[in-house]
């Protein structure tokens, strides 16, 4: 099985999201995936850093980890940053709130997620392939 990936740094500002969702779109349109993958995935990157960006603490240049993997059958998302997470668990959809909801919509959309502090945080998320 051929793992095909990509990691950065990027700043840790609000702008980083769109950045790495062109990225993030390039990658996944060279490897042929298909449009629907590539629109969720794009939601479930901007997620995971949007929360970064709000919750996490920038490394000690000011930037965070930023990755993806394809290994054939599943995507594989990864954001890093150097803080120490907190309460990393999804809150229920309150139709009133203007916040809150991106541990929600990367469970919903991912095929499994997972959170390690063990250095910092860090917290993947699978999308399948087909």
């Amino acid at each position: 099985m051929t793992i095909v990936a990509d990691s950065m740094h990027l700043p840790f500002v609000s702008s980083t999201p769109s950045i790495a969702r062109t990225k993030l779109a390039a990658f996944l349109t060279v490897n042929r995936v298909e449009i629907e993958t590539i629109d969720i995935a794009l939601i479930v990157l901007s997620e995971m850093i949007a929360n970064a960006v709000c919750h996490g603490t920038p490394d000690s240049k000011g930037m965070m980890e930023i990755g993806w993997s394809l290994n054939g059958v599943k995507l594989e998302l990864e954001v890093a940053d150097s803080g120490d997470g907190g309460d990393l668990v999804p809150k229920p959809f309150d139709e009133d709130s203007t916040n809150g909801r991106g541990l929600a919509i990367i469970s919903q959309l991912s095929q499994d997620w997972s959170v390690d502090q063990s250095a910092g945080t860090r917290i993947r998320a699978t999308l399948p392939l087909s």
